[in-house]
């Protein structure tokens, strides 16, 4: 069971890459930004979406200075491959979990890593223990709980500078 793949236009190429920056772009920004008409921007807006090549825009939430702070874990999962999907149906299962904010397929000492989101500690450590280290195939569990947040998505979080260092005299 493999994704297909479909190489896309350039046009729509410059489209995904300026949503990719900017999520919050309306599509008469960007058409002017493309040289292009709104309604062809709409076009290929609604042919990204339909293909899943476009598949969500979203805002990057500094929750910290919102007053609100969210417990944010990583987590290592080692499984066993099934026959005939390999590693897919059960980081499906995973990913269908409302608690897994991403799950991806990594190389190295363990399969899968995790992004779990919960209110507390302890909400994160009952998901991993109650929900995510029972499933069928799952061989172990490493939970790294997120201390601080400085960059995501490529955007950073504390836009102070750092302090100077200090002139070095032997």
């Amino acid at each position: 069971m493999t994704d297909s793949v479909r190489r896309v236009d350039d046009l729509s190429l410059e489209i995904l890459k300026l949503l990719q920056r900017d999520a919050s772009l309306t599509v008469e920004q960007l058409a002017a930004m493309c040289g292009t008409s709104v309604t062809e921007i709409s076009r290929r807006i609604a042919m990204l979406e339909q293909e899943r090549i476009l598949v969500g825009r979203h805002a990057l939430v500094n929750w910290e200075r919102a007053g609100e702070e969210p417990v944010t874990a990583l987590i290592e999962v080692r499984v066993s491959p099934q026959r005939d999907v390999g590693f897919a149906a059960i980081a499906a299962r995973i990913a269908r979990f409302p608690e897994a904010r991403s799950v991806h397929l990594v190389s190295g000492t363990y399969d899968l890593a995790v992004e779990v989101v919960g209110r507390s500690m302890k909400d994160v450590a009952s998901f991993v223990s109650e929900k995510l280290a029972p499933l069928e195939g799952v061989q172990g569990t490493t939970t790294h709980f997120i201390l601080k947040r400085y960059k995501e998505d490529g955007e950073l979080f504390d836009e102070t500078e750092p302090p100077p260092r200090l002139p070095f005299t032997p």
